[in-house]
């Protein structure tokens, strides 16, 4: 059986650049079915489902939904309900977890101030406190977003779960269907496209130790798309792996082209030269969908700089 992803890595599509973006990232546990558009296809309150995404927009917040691997069953009974929230901007990446069982609460978050890093709110609407456990391991797996999710994302996630991995949930949607199984990975917010059990807990383990494994990795999705790429080209090219030591801090340009400026904790700066390029020949984005030439992120130059040329 063909598949998107089946053609996607018969092709060696490269992964880098294709993270899906948010600055923040509000999960909230949701049990049962889900549809397409989860958060107003699920056994959530619908109208919940708009409200919710409609004070998110435009704030940098991502909002999705979370369960734990296994059957599915919803009884639709009050149930005590885990919602974390993550903020990924390097320099002031948190991670916080709340409990509540009339997920309306999250009405009463501040989103803007969210999307900004700031997680007051989130102790106030919710009583949340910082994440005292393991990282999070969230695998992609609605099956009616893309089939891809269900056949490699669930097996992915019951594997984890099954070998003692802690931190594993099954998330509603990460985008890029075709590189399933796709894992985000928090605190730090990296991507992982086309995931084995093996890459996770070697991802797992290094956002631990506040390291970043670039195997597999899609992007942080602190950064829009040039900027994932350029990042993690920067990464690769001096050996930096430490989660926090790189910021992209501008972003110069347009579609086709930009020049991407990347910092270090330590005040070296690189410029990255990053061209929009079409992936041929045509493949599907998603199961079912006509053939088409999605976009890539190609890194055509690197070139460390000083603080007077950035300046001039």
């Amino acid at each position: 059986m063909s598949t998107c992803s089946t053609a996607s890595r018969e092709l060696d599509e490269p992964v880098a650049g294709t993270a899906a973006t948010a600055r923040t990232w509000i999960l909230l546990e949701q049990p049962g079915p889900w549809g397409p558009k989860a958060l107003t296809s699920s056994h959530l309150d619908p109208a919940l489902g708009r409200a919710l995404e409609a004070a998110a927009s435009g704030t940098g917040v991502r909002i999705a939904l979370i369960r734990r691997p296994g059957r599915h069953a919803d009884r639709r009974t009050p149930t005590t309900r885990r919602v974390y929230a993550a903020h990924t901007v390097p320099g002031s990446t948190w991670l916080h977890a709340a409990t509540t069982t009339d997920p309306e609460r999250l009405l009463g978050l501040d989103f803007a101030a969210l999307g900004r890093g700031h997680s007051g709110t989130f102790a106030a609407a919710l009583g949340g406190r910082p994440h005292e456990g393991d990282p999070l391991a969230l695998v992609c797996t609605n099956g009616k977003r893309d089939r891809c999710c269900a056949l490699l994302g669930r097996p992915l996630a019951a594997e984890l779960a099954a070998s003692g991995v802690e931190g594993v949930w099954e998330v509603t949607h990460l985008g890029g269907h075709r590189f399933s199984p796709t894992v985000l990975v928090l605190p730090h917010g990296y991507a992982y496209g086309r995931a084995e059990a093996r890459t996770v807990e070697k991802a797992l383990r290094g956002a631990q130790e506040g390291r970043i494994l670039v195997e597999g990795c899609r992007g942080s999705s602190a950064w829009e798309r040039p900027g994932q790429a350029a990042e993690l080209a920067v990464r690769t090219a001096v050996g930096e792996y430490a989660a926090g030591a790189l910021t992209v801090v501008r972003t110069d340009g347009a579609a086709p082209c930009w020049e991407v400026t990347v910092a270090h904790a330590d005040g070296r700066h690189w410029c990255v030269e990053v061209a929009q390029g079409s992936s041929l020949p045509p493949r599907a984005e998603s199961c079912g969908s006509a053939l088409g030439s999605p976009a890539r992120m190609d890194v055509v130059a690197i070139r460390e700089v000083t603080m007077a040329a950035l300046a001039s």
